[in-house]
């Protein structure tokens, strides 16, 4: 996993150098820590590290993950299961470059296109800046049609 700055000399860095495949590498909302997906346990399972400086390693997941984001208030990392669930794992960072984490939480199933560990590294899925909707690529069933379905002008009623 590289870095490129953009600014300065622009000039790219390794950030992680390991015999593992690590991806999905997603800075938080400070840029102080930078969360991926490795499968150094023999599964893909997602870690957060801080950044720039070396620091420890802290798992996030903890049955296997996929596809980290963290939710713009930095408290918060969204995955998707091995089991084909998005989850939510608080997190709280302090100064002293530590990570306290919590226990994951399933927030609803989800059948990802490719799967929770596709092949491409095509992000597929997105969290809104708020933290409570997500706009995900979805496999279609099988022999059905793929239709598409866009909604615009759309607010939620109160109590609904």
């Amino acid at each position: 996993m590289w870095v490129l700055p953009l600014s300065g000399d622009k000039k790219p860095f390794p950030f992680l150098k390991t015999p593992f495949e690590e991806r999905e590498g997603q800075f938080s909302p400070d840029g102080n820590w930078i969360a991926y997906q490795s499968n150094e346990s023999g599964r893909f399972e997602i870690y957060v590290q801080p950044f720039p400086a070396p620091g420890g390693k802290f798992q996030i997941s903890a049955n296997g993950g996929a596809q980290p984001r963290w939710n713009k208030n930095g408290k918060e990392i969204f995955y998707v299961s091995l089991d084909s669930k998005m989850m939510a794992a608080p997190v709280k960072s302090s100064p002293d470059r530590s990570l306290e984490t919590g226990t994951p939480a399933v927030l609803f199933p989800v059948r990802i296109a490719g799967g929770p560990v596709p092949g491409s590294n095509k992000q597929q899925y997105a969290v809104s800046s708020d933290g409570q909707r997500f706009l995900v690529n979805l496999a279609a069933d099988e022999g059905a049609p793929s239709p598409i379905t866009l909604i615009y002008n759309w607010t939620p009623q109160a109590g609904k």
